[in-house]
């Protein structure tokens, strides 16, 4: 098996290291926040074409011609510096690629570049009291008033609301079509009368989820994407790329990695922790669900580059269970290692995604592990998808309708 790119796309790699030397920033500029410091550094990356590369120019990418062999280099370099790429946030790796794929011009236009930057900052709609794995259940409804959509209903576990400018959503439009087809995905502002934010306290200490109440809210007739009626199939777009952002192996090898510096650094009977036997054995079986993930990944890649789209079915379902597996492995392993300090309540700070590696850090994301098993389908649902779409075998027995 040859994993080299070929020497085009290995001179490619030289030159974008070249250019991610420049990161973390110095001088002046090392003085800036931090959050100022990583725009900064993204714009760099958009205008050499390593970001976003291949979303068109006009709607604030890179407008580079399709190269996945140039996109795996790109993400395996920028997760290797550290620095700063395309955000992985429900606004540039959910809805921005949705609106692209289904939206309209003036979608596309109104709202991708905003997501891109993070200026606009979005939630997802999704999930509601009773309807959770069983979506198309949901009861949320929007009805036409004129020049705008009125909507009630109540949705659930929804990150970032209370801090988001806009929502991606699902909401029932049709009360009297089967349930996969009565519904629309609709865009709507936050910032209005009409929608209470309530945190739900996790058993972190934090408040990542909400729930969001809707009480004639409103929302221009024109934001919804997609046919009215047809918001189960444009879902299932979003769906695809939050599935990618989970199972991304860069993520897990970075985390990986973490968790064998953290290891290193702490002692147990006298020796450093990485040390010990039964670290490393559990650490070599980790790392060898690791290696079948990124390979996992690789043959996808290669697939892609064939344009043999059909071979790609079996192995993208896999990506998101796979991935979320191996997070709660390394969170469980570094959670074991951590002893009396993995007591330690998670401050705010180390409950964020790029929180430093410390002992609150880890148990926030050993918690936190159980809930991304959820995020994008939970698991066992997965398990079927893969069972149906990816195997073709045959669909559970369900009792026939009344």
């Amino acid at each position: 098996m040859d994993l080299r790119y070929g020497e085009q796309y290995e001179a490619f790699r030289a030159e974008l290291r070249d250019f991610l030397k420049g990161w973390p920033l110095t001088g002046a500029e090392a003085g800036l926040p931090e959050e100022e410091q990583a725009s900064l550094f993204r714009q760099r990356g958009i205008e050499r074409g390593y970001v976003y590369r291949h979303i068109p120019k006009e709607y604030g990418g890179a407008g580079g011609e399709a190269d996945v062999i140039k996109d795996q280099i790109i993400q395996e370099e920028y997760a290797a510096a550290g620095a700063p790429g395309a955000l992985l946030t429900q606004g540039a790796g959910m809805i921005a690629p949705t609106l692209l794929e289904m939206g309209t011009e003036e979608q596309k236009q109104r709202f991708v570049r905003c997501a891109l930057t993070g200026e606009d900052v979005w939630c997802q709609g999704y999930s509601e009291p009773g309807a959770g794995s069983d979506l198309a259940s949901l009861t949320s409804r929007a009805e036409l008033d004129g020049d705008d959509w009125v909507i009630h209903g109540h949705k659930v576990w929804t990150s970032g609301a209370e801090k988001a400018d806009y929502m991606f959503g699902l909401f029932r439009t049709e009360p009297d079509a089967p349930k996969h087809a009565g519904i629309s995905y609709l865009l709507l502002n936050m910032k209005q009368p009409g929608i209470e934010v309530r945190p739900l306290r996790e058993m972190t200490g934090g408040a990542l989820f909400n729930e969001v109440y809707f009480d004639g809210a409103r929302t221009p007739a024109d934001w919804i994407v997609g046919e009215r009626g047809q918001g189960w199939q444009v879902s299932r777009a979003t769906l695809k790329h939050e599935r990618n952002m989970i199972g991304n192996p860069n993520q897990m090898r970075r985390l990986f990695d973490e968790l064998c510096e953290m290891l290193r650094d702490r002692r147990r009977d006298g020796v450093p922790a990485l040390e010990h036997p039964a670290v490393r054995q559990r650490l070599a079986e980790i790392e060898g669900y690791l290696l079948a993930h990124e390979y996992t990944g690789r043959r996808a890649l290669t697939s892609t580059a064939r344009g043999d789209f059909e071979d790609l079915a079996l192995p993208t379902l896999m990506m998101k269970l796979h991935g979320t597996n191996l997070r709660r492995m390394i969170s469980e392993t570094a959670y074991d290692w951590l002893g009396a300090d993995a007591l330690l309540e998670p401050s705010e700070a180390e409950q964020r995604p790029l929180a430093a590696r410390t002992p609150g850090a880890w148990s926030a994301r050993m918690m936190g592990g159980l809930g991304v098993a959820i995020a994008g389908g939970a698991s066992n649902i997965q398990r079927n998808v893969i069972g149906e779409r990816g195997l073709g075998l045959p669909r559970d027995l369900r009792a026939p309708k009344a």
